[in-house]
């Protein structure tokens, strides 16, 4: 080996051992920028942009390590589905309904006992369904019956595919159910209903964009936080409508355990959800529309949410599950009330 070619290699080694050291600086205790990926709902997106940027900063301050979420947002049973199929790999998942959540339950993804492991069974804060109406409300619809008049339609999306579709369907039926109909009557209301809605986008807010953008609709049936949200930016185009009766909405959130070993991110997984439900948190949570789980959150925030008559779920099934399977499982009531539309 001549002098040129052992200076090469030299040169080359050295080079490794600077791009091992490099590394091992990188991932040092205390230069570690760790990442989470949090599949969410569709309407959350403002939510947690703010929610992941104080609990970053609150980390990091607590810790000394610096902590990346990443969100995604879309139907909640559709991400659901995504989680499971394996295409969002989810540390966490804050998503629209209890069934949504407990699907990956079943399928072993998250552990049996995953809604006990957080403060208030794992729901940081509840929501409704309200009515998005034309400012000046004309073609006055105030109440769900008004929903049905032939001259009205609706704005609200596929149930199959959404938290906000299931939700607006649990909550037409119940304002039947809790107000002395039967079901015989609520699943003619839902008929009529469905007759009035032309188009069924994925989730909250392309729905929100077909409504309030595309100007297609009299009316949408969306998220109360949502709603709150497009009359604020719409410069008076549009206004809320509380109905005197809807149903209780409850998110849950859980970390994703199969995932947060193998990713070995399981402590910062549950250190960003315990966030919620803190004090600063619940603050935001209210200051954004939602309801927080502490009822002094929105006093102190300055926040007065209407009080309206919101019934559970078990105003209008057993539980979750039972509403899942009665409701939206294949041969379920949405499926012979869309399947009547063109009929």
């Amino acid at each position: 080996m001549n002098k040129v070619q052992h200076w090469i290699n030299l040169g080359a080694v050295a080079a490794v051992v600077v791009a091992f050291a490099l590394i091992f600086v990188k991932n040092a205790p205390g230069n570690t920028t760790n990442q989470l990926l949090n599949v969410s709902y569709d309407p959350t997106r403002q939510l947690y942009t703010k929610l992941d940027a104080e609990f970053a900063a609150a980390y990091e301050k607590q810790t000394g390590k610096q902590i990346t979420i990443v969100q995604s947002h879309g139907g909640s049973s559709r991400q659901s589905r995504k989680v499971i199929s394996g295409e969002e790999p989810a540390d966490v998942v804050t998503l629209a309904l209890f069934t949504d959540v407990d699907a990956l339950r079943k399928r072993g993804l998250i552990a049996d006992n995953w809604v006990d492991r957080l403060p208030n069974h794992s729901r940081p804060y509840t929501s409704t369904i309200v009515f998005v109406v034309r400012q000046g409300n004309p073609k006055n619809i105030h109440d769900w019956p008004d929903l049905v008049h032939p001259d009205v339609q609706i704005v609200t999306p596929d149930p199959k595919t959404s938290g906000n579709g299931k939700l607006s369907i649990l909550a037409a039926w119940g304002a039947i159910l809790t107000r002395g109909g039967t079901e015989a009557q609520a699943r003619a209301y839902l008929k009529a209903f469905y007759q009035n809605a032309p188009v069924m986008d994925p989730g909250a807010q392309s729905a929100a964009m077909t409504f309030a953008l595309k100007e297609i609709g009299d009316v949408q049936l969306t998220w109360e936080d949502e709603a709150i949200r497009e009359v604020k930016e719409s410069d008076g185009k549009l206004q809320v409508v509380y109905p005197p009766v809807s149903i209780q909405a409850e998110p849950y959130v859980a970390w994703v355990d199969a995932n947060v070993t193998r990713r070995g991110t399981q402590a910062e997984a549950k250190a960003y959800l315990e966030y919620l439900f803190t004090d600063q948190a619940q603050a935001t949570i209210a200051s954004l529309g939602f309801r927080p789980y502490k009822e002094d959150a929105a006093r102190k925030s300055g926040v007065n949410f209407p009080q309206i008559a919101l019934f559970p779920v078990t105003a209008v099934a057993s539980s979750w599950a039972d509403a899942q399977q009665k409701f939206f499982a294949e041969n379920g009531i949405i499926d012979n009330v869309i399947g009547s539309r063109s009929k």
